[in-house]
């Protein structure tokens, strides 16, 4: 069989597209005059960024120029991310072989490790590849010793320069003779495997699949395993990136089915496809729900913006399934809604999408994670049952927290021996746990730790990189749940609790958080013509303050003289109005002091 299923996967920016755009060009899939950089990165983000942020397919025909011989290559494209680590394991499933691409300057990366790792759990066959041989500062022998180190075995590595496509041919050749064409028989039920999808307004749902075994062709009704729902097939055909129409997908090719489907959530990733009347007797194997990490709350700075966002939000999930989202409301912030990412940069990226394409200016709350809270039922006065919790505000009251359990990750970072102790004393500080270390070279060290995830979602990344000069990279799996000492910090303004400010932390760090806040909240709200308490309390109790002193009018500015007792009148009558203002007064906090103060990296 003349088929060849490979992935190219490598660290961000270690030049993955570009080798992807030299591939197109040299099999002619796209005409040289619609050719353009990043070809497969369609969003203007992802161009922007320069990063990969949805997995791409791509049917290739080559004439290979050692045997003559026509081949189809399917070439699917993965994300660099750790955040889309998900994406990337459904796109290896589909595949034989794997191009492990290594930048020659900067050495095997922590993404590159975490890939590689997977490529081999499911036993496809990698061919090592050093990119930008071309730099003057590369150093491939060095990388070539890395990867050897990582893949446990020496493999001879191709010495390219995606840039100018030096050597990009001969990679190629490599995969048509190195890659094994895709296992299967023809002759059985079909069977297939869904690596992505996405949305379009005209047709429904697109499914990216690749045939195990069979074929499928329009007209047949297939079903989903995991979900057992069926529809019939409208339409199947080939990804050259676009879709092109064809009579059928048969055993080990990549292509796409329409069915008709309006709701993308119907689609999981890794689900598996087979012909309603014929069910196949299991999945195939990897298949996994996928759950959101990291929390957020986004709400619209113009109330009026609601509905808005409700559609931007509602529109984006269809092109993403990958996060989750439920309206709620803040009594400072009024309506908004609380969604659920893969990690930061996801959170990121859906962030920007809803200010860039549908022009609606959001307030994001400070991400958080889920914690499993274990709280006594009031009703039975009994102990209840873990209940998962990713909204502060929501956290059962203090008196009836029993124990607390905060995810934590197995984290790995790869960096040159200088920074070690750096790095050392970053974990040390964020509450990490030391795992192992190991060297890669002489001069390039692995650390893994397990690490809170709480702790490594607001300012661990940059933190990292500032102590390691950017050399540093980092990677982390989900590990399991621990008991912690977690508390929940309220912030009070004139008495009052204000929900869009409570935040989950270690109780180590209660009291420095706490401070930092009421600081930079005395800062930001204006005076006004009262005396405002900034308080912070955990379990009940204040442990930081700072006072908004009232803005005074001079009532004797008017009095050139005259008797004590005038003066004494209307200083009375100012200190009771005062007093009044007080009790019936309600602080105004401007959005300007919202956006400000959740930009405060809290688990410094």
């Amino acid at each position: 069989m003349n088929i060849r299923n490979f992935s190219i996967i490598a660290h961000i920016d270690h030049g993955k597209s570009t080798l992807a755009d030299r591939f197109i060009e040299i099999t002619n899939t796209i005409p040289e005059r619609m050719m353009k950089e990043q070809y497969l990165d369609g969003m203007e983000l992802e161009r922007e960024r320069g990063i990969t942020i949805k997995a791409k397919a791509v049917r290739m025909l080559y004439t290979s120029g050692v045997d003559g011989g026509k081949y189809i290559l399917n070439l699917i494209d993965t994300p660099g991310h750790v955040d889309f680590s998900y994406e990337v394991s459904r796109a290896l499933a589909a595949c034989e072989g794997a191009i492990l691409l290594v930048d020659a300057s900067q050495g095997v990366e922590a993404q590159t490790l975490a890939h590689a790792h997977l490529a081999q759990s499911l036993g496809l066959t990698i061919i090592p590849v050093i990119n930008k041989i071309d730099l003057e500062h590369s150093n491939p022998d060095s990388a070539e010793e890395q990867i050897w180190e990582v893949l446990r075995s020496p493999a001879e590595s191709s010495r390219i320069s995606a840039k100018n496509g030096l050597g990009a041919r001969e990679v190629l050749e490599r995969v048509i003779r190195e890659v094994p064409a895709p296992g299967g028989a023809a002759d059985k039920p079909f069977k297939a495997l869904v690596f992505d999808s996405f949305y379009d307004v005209y047709k429904g749902v697109v499914i990216f699949t690749k045939a195990v075994d069979g074929a499928i062709s329009a007209g047949k009704y297939i079903s989903f395993y995991s979900s057992g729902a069926s529809y019939k097939v409208e339409e199947v055909g080939y990804l050259t990136p676009k879709l092109v129409k064809a009579l059928s997908i048969k055993t080990g090719e990549v292509g796409y089915i329409i069915a008709g489907i309006r709701d993308i959530h119907e689609i999981k990733m890794g689900d598996t496809i087979f012909e309603k009347e014929k069910p196949v007797s299991e999945p195939l194997p990897g298949y996994k729900e996928v759950n959101p990490v990291v929390f957020a709350g986004f709400y619209p700075v113009n109330t009026t913006d609601y509905t808005a966002l409700k559609t931007a939000i509602e529109k984006l999930n269809l092109t993403d399934s990958s996060f989750n989202f439920q309206g709620e409301t803040s009594k400072a912030l009024g309506f908004g809604f609380r969604l659920g990412f893969m990690g930061l940069l996801h959170l990121d990226i859906i962030r920007e999408r809803i200010e860039r394409e549908f022009n609606i200016p959001l307030i994001a709350t400070n991400p958080n994670v889920i914690y499993k809270v274990l709280a006594k039922n009031r009703s039975t006065l009994k102990d209840g049952k873990y209940i998962d919790v990713t909204n502060p505000a929501d956290f059962p009251h203090y008196g009836d927290v029993l124990d607390i359990m905060e995810p934590f990750v197995h984290a790995t970072i790869i960096a040159p021996l200088p920074y070690m102790e750096g790095i050392m004393n970053l974990l040390k500080e964020k509450r990490g746990e030391h795992v192992k270390i190991e060297y890669i070279s002489t001069t390039r060290v692995i650390v893994e730790y397990y690490l809170p995830l709480s702790e490594i979602i607001i300012d661990f990344y940059d933190k990292l990189k500032s102590v390691s000069k950017g050399y540093a990279s980092f990677d982390y799996d989900p590990y399991e749940y621990r008991s912690s000492d977690m508390v929940k910090i309220e912030i009070l303004l004139h008495a009052e609790v204000v929900d869009a400010l409570s935040f989950i932390v270690h109780r180590s760090k209660a009291l420095y958080n706490s401070r930092l806040l009421c600081e930079k909240l005395k800062e930001l709200i204006p005076r006004h013509m009262f005396e405002i308490a900034v308080q912070a309390q955990v379990g009940g109790k204040i442990i930081a303050r700072e006072t908004i002193g009232a803005v005074r009018k001079d009532v004797l500015a008017k009095c050139y003289g005259g008797d004590i007792t005038r003066k004494r009148k209307l200083l009375e009558r100012q200190k009771e109005g005062k007093r009044k203002m007080k009790l019936l007064g309600s602080v105004e906090i401007p959005q300007e002091a919202f956006m400000s103060l959740l930009k405060i990296s809290q688990n410094k």
